[in-house]
């Protein structure tokens, strides 16, 4: 078989494992009353299962976010140790953590993010980098080593290839810089997962000045696990001539090297990592479905004194990312697998929650809370109907419930439910209005 045969195939498998990840569409009204248990609800369908019934395996949501941006940023400082990642000390200054606060929850590495969302995002970029950060970063060694990509401003100006790999949050991008070596590099990594292999993209590196670096792709391979040798990336790249060629220009390098801020040749900026917020970790390992209960465990520990069960802190809408049920074997569970539900947290006591099930479909329920012990709320449920566009058909939903919150900040929420089930929620937008 010839390579590009090798690279269909390599391809097909990659394709049609990501499509494992994605969610399913519920196919009926039924699937729809089984689908309110992952809310802890109890409907009037007698033949479903109890409250919290198993559900098919935790997934993220791709769904563009507009965030509540009053809230201040956080000040991060702390020391994690995580299996995802070796323990290391994360200090952001107070300009980096407001970049960092911006970027968590864009998904797409910006490709998806609204407009309010690349408003605060260059905001932070643009105070970064008239604070400057090191001088002349090609001369120090910080900018060395392996850089996780974070957002890029202009995805499209990539090769279709990359361009695609770019805006999945399925794969990791990364960016290794090794220039003090006679054979200077920076090569381009797209880690699809630790069992399909990776795709890397390598060029020769020569430094300008202090902050310039010239670069000319010349080779690149496909490193599947399942093969025994590497398929060769489809670009001819001694045909592209100056298409090959580029620089790219270090605009921001932190002084602890976790941070760094790059434009290239043709306009894009690219920020860059090297060390993470937990909470990015954690959206990441959701992305993967890697390593996410490890990740929450470490956020817990880090917020252990900080909520206190405030309603203010909750009030917003959040949208569920992901939940800790377990895999499900019935069809009818598998039917409703997938649905995105978006809570409603108002802070005279009152919830509402919207199941998306299909286009112009929507469960609705509602209810009340009430603090019961610092971090725990009772949760009564006690109206329900179905939404099609304008119109809203009444169904007897009932249910009561505890809701204990473990994390909580201005961008996550993390709460453990009926059966120890865990949920991760992202806040999308600033109350409703009363």
């Amino acid at each position: 078989m010839t390579s590009k045969g090798y690279l269909f195939l390599a391809l097909e498998r990659l394709r049609r494992t990501n499509e494992l990840s994605l969610p399913r569409s519920a196919a009926t009204t039924m699937a729809a009353a089984q689908s309110t248990s992952m809310l802890g609800f109890r409907s009037n369908f007698s033949h479903f299962q109890s409250p919290f019934s198993p559900k098919t395996r935790p997934r993220s949501h791709s769904k563009t976010l507009e965030f509540d941006r009053r809230r201040k940023p956080l000040s991060i400082r702390f020391s994690s140790s995580s299996v995802v990642e070796e323990e290391q000390q994360i200090s952001f200054t107070e300009p980096e953590t407001a970049l960092v606060e911006a970027l968590v929850g864009i998904q797409g590495r910006g490709r998806a993010a609204a407009p309010q969302q690349l408003k605060e995002v260059e905001s932070a970029v643009k105070t970064l980098e008239d604070l400057k950060g090191i001088e002349d970063p090609t001369s120090s060694s910080l900018i060395e080593g392996c850089w996780k990509l974070m957002f890029t401003t202009r995805p499209g100006t990539a090769s279709p290839i990359q361009r695609t790999f770019t805006g999945v949050d399925f794969f990791t991008i990364f960016q290794e810089v090794d220039l003090r070596t006679d054979d200077a590099r920076i090569s381009n990594i797209v880690k699809f997962s630790d069992a399909i292999g990776e795709l890397k993209v390598e060029a020769a590196a020569t430094v300008k000045d202090g902050k310039r670096i010239l670069f000319l792709f010349d080779k690149a391979a496909f490193s599947f696990k399942f093969l025994p040798f590497k398929v060769p990336y489809p670009v001819p790249f001694r045909l592209l001539g100056d298409e090959a060629k580029g620089w790219l220009d270090t605009t921001y390098l932190s002084h602890n090297g976790s941070i760094r801020i790059s434009r290239g040749n043709k306009g894009t900026t690219f920020v860059l990592q090297k060390k993470s917020d937990p909470r990015q970790r954690l959206l990441s390992a959701i992305s993967t479905d890697t390593g996410v209960k490890e990740i929450i465990d470490e956020l817990i520990s880090l917020n252990q004194n900080e909520f206190k069960g405030e309603p203010d802190a909750l009030a917003g809408e959040w949208q569920l990312l992901w939940s800790s049920q377990s895999e499900a074997e019935s069809w009818l569970d598998l039917a409703a697998n997938g649905l995105q539900g978006l809570q409603i947290i108002y802070k005279y006591g009152k919830l509402e929650t919207l199941l998306d099930l299909f286009p112009g479909f929507k469960i609705r329920a509602l209810g009340s809370y009430m603090i019961s012990d610092n971090k725990i709320y009772n949760v009564t449920i006690d109206y329900g109907s179905f939404l099609f566009g304008v119109f809203e058909l009444p169904i007897e939903l009932s249910g009561e419930f505890k809701l204990e919150f473990l994390y909580v900040d201005s961008k996550i929420r993390i709460t453990r439910g009926y059966r120890d089930i865990l949920f991760v929620h992202l806040r999308v937008i600033e109350p409703k209005k009363e």
